[in-house]
């Protein structure tokens, strides 16, 4: 019995995750002007998979993806030159808007990124 109520429960919770999945085009204002990037999403559950492309970087796999409620979270490990570095990203799901904040991953936190995604661009 205890284990159909926590089958129950889970089920329950995966029903209410965020649905991003899908593709999006998300855009940002760095140092140096407006930053595009585009996402493409697959969710199973609460885990967050796919990739992501930007000009600038090129195309990163999305890591360690979490979906709960409407909040998600990934890393993703971009590659600059012969660097590579790692980027936090923590967001939350407003009808078919995403925001997204991106930090390096060990840095200060003093450095983030606002990402703003729209559906299907």
């Amino acid at each position: 019995m205890k284990r159909f109520v926590l089958a129950l429960i889970l089920t329950s919770l995966a029903a209410f995750a965020a649905d991003v999945s899908g593709n999006w085009k998300a855009t940002a204002e760095g140092p140096n002007g407006a930053m595009e990037r585009t996402f493409a999403f697959k969710v199973d559950g609460a885990k967050l998979t796919g990739e992501t492309v930007s000009s600038m970087m090129g195309k990163s796999v999305i890591e360690n993806g979490k979906v709960e409620g409407d909040a998600i979270s990934f890393t993703i490990t971009m590659k600059f030159q012969d660097n590579e570095m790692k980027m936090n990203y923590k967001g939350k799901l407003s009808g078919d808007t995403l925001k997204l904040t991106a930090e390096r991953a060990g840095g200060d936190g003093g450095q983030s990124i606002e990402w703003t995604a729209k559906r299907g661009s």
